[in-house]
């Protein structure tokens, strides 16, 4: 399973490296740069408004299928066309409800038109990610890594067309870069669905089962909190920053340039966990057969004290082959990023940005190393069904955010939002270690811990030492300190050459 992993890490590492980069920083950014700060501000505030009831809409629906699918591979027929007709139920329940609150915000009535096309943009989001749940469910993990990139890939043609093709009259809107989402993630939808019905070989039938899109409903629910409560918790920062200051388009407009490269980064993140739900799913359904099996054979000693399951070898061997994979690369890139952080600002929005965006970004994108971590311990919970805990994690993060983002805003405006983001993720890294450790059985390993604390002085070490070099470019020195970061991540083994040519050659 490390291999089917690594294949398929190094396959989507590859084809997000040379499309998703285009797509941030070519495509995204100059509109941005087109529209300036503080209409994307808006255009960022609504997306995260309406991403806040994307339970409703989502419901936790592609979580549990993904993990009922590599369990039961079987059970595909009959649970794809219910399941759809579900969700377009759901769809319905959402867009109302979008508007019920966009009223009561007191949004103006002249932008509701741009919150109902992107909650539509939420709608196909979820929709291609049930489809691709499918898809990986039943092992088509590099069809799955394809389907991923599709929406960037056609997002960047349309895009391209309408930035420098002079197509329309007059100045870029942000509508039009809106609009170009809706028909992108829509052919993206379209084509997981031909994906999926592909593998099926068969008609879909759509007639309601009831008791089974209830019972889908009921075994979803747990999903749907932990997808609430891991948004509210993301995202309140840019809703909560609009609101909370005078200028708050503006300085949301900043914050989102700035958590823009946090999230072109933490796509590897996103996309690994894609690939380990379903692996984590069948290693710890194989080792609760194998258990079962185990107990037949013992003999029913009434008295005999309960024996503590051992944490599987294989998923342990998994976990630590993801975490230290993940931060190798992302405490390279987010310690480089902090150094260079003005200069990076300064050179992405030449046209907008001052120190200020700097400042902004400085806590961001340190948010990096604990979020890749949150993404592998996460999944790995939510495969061993673990989430009742986990969300009560998850509401813990609520607080923190909401607190900390309440304390901050006012005073330190958008750098405030950042290092409420950067200290609610930490904590949920560590409540999530803790969590693994008792639910599985997790060992400590020390070895392991001074390894990574070792990885990350170094690289810090490294970083600070090549930002006082006098003399040279900083875009030298920051291509030097990623270079740095990478090199000390194969001597310490952080991605570890000998295992990753075993893997492959098995």
């Amino acid at each position: 399973m490390n291999r089917e992993f690594l294949l398929n890490a190094v396959f989507l590492i590859f084809v997000n490296v040379l499309i998703k980069p285009f797509y941030v920083f070519g495509i995204e950014r100059t509109v941005q740069e087109r529209v300036g700060p503080e209409e994307y501000g808006l255009y960022a505030t609504l997306f995260s408004f309406t991403f806040l009831l994307f339970m409703v809409n989502d419901f936790g629906i592609h979580y549990f299928n993904n993990r009922n699918i590599a369990r039961h591979p079987q059970l595909i027929g009959k649970l794809l066309p219910n399941t759809l007709m579900l969700k377009g139920l759901l769809t319905v329940a959402y867009l109302l409800l979008v508007f019920v609150a966009a009223y009561f915000r007191g949004f103006e009535p002249g932008i509701f038109h741009l919150i109902f096309f992107i909650a539509v943009n939420h709608v196909l989001i979820s929709l291609t990610a049930f489809l691709r749940s499918n898809i990986s469910g039943l092992g088509m993990y590099r069809t799955d890594s394809l389907v991923s990139t599709l929406d960037k890939l056609l997002l960047i043609g349309v895009c391209a067309v309408l930035l420098w093709g002079n197509v329309f009259p007059g100045t870029f809107q942000i509508e039009w870069f809106i609009h170009a989402q809706n028909l992108t993630w829509g052919l993206t939808a379209l084509t997981a669905f031909f994906f999926v019905k592909n593998v099926l070989r068969q008609p879909l039938r759509f007639r309601p089962n009831w008791p089974l899109m209830l019972l889908i409903l009921k075994k979803s629910a747990p999903y749907a909190l932990a997808v609430f409560l891991m948004t509210a918790y993301t995202r309140f920062d840019i809703v909560i920053l609009e609101w909370l200051l005078p200028d708050g388009r503006h300085e949301a407009g900043i914050y989102a340039a700035a958590y823009r490269l946090l999230d072109a980064f933490n796509m590897a993140g996103f996309l690994f966990a894609g690939l380990l739900l379903p692996m984590f799913s069948t290693m710890l359904r194989r080792e609760e057969i194998r258990e079962q099996g185990d107990r037949k054979g013992r003999p029913n000693n009434a008295g005999a004290s309960p024996i503590l399951k051992p944490s599987n070898p294989q998923t342990l061997a998994l976990l630590r082959f993801a975490l230290q994979l993940i931060w190798g690369g992302t405490v390279t890139v987010a310690v480089a990023c902090f150094f260079f952080r003005t200069e990076l600002m300064l050179w992405l929005y030449p046209q907008t940005a001052t120190p200020y965006y700097g400042e902004v970004l400085a806590f961001i994108i340190l948010t990096l190393v604990p979020f890749s971590g949150i993404f592998v311990y996460s999944t790995l919970l939510t495969a061993n069904d673990s989430l009742r805990k986990m969300n009560g994690l998850f509401l813990v993060g609520i607080a923190v955010n909401l607190a900390l983002n309440l304390l901050l805003i006012p005073s330190q405006k958008a750098v405030g939002a950042g290092m409420s983001a950067f200290f609610t993720q930490s904590i949920v890294l560590v409540g999530m270690m803790v969590l693994a450790k008792k639910e599985l059985g997790l060992p400590f390993e020390p070895r392991q811990f001074l390894k990574i604390a070792a990885f990350v002085t170094l690289v810090c070490s490294a970083n600070w030492a090549l930002y006082q070099l006098p003399g040279v470019g900083w875009l030298l020195k920051f291509g030097a300190g990623i270079t740095a970061g990478l090199l000390l991540a194969f001597v310490l083994r952080m991605v570890n050459l000998k295992t990753m040519a075993g893997l492959v050659k098995k």
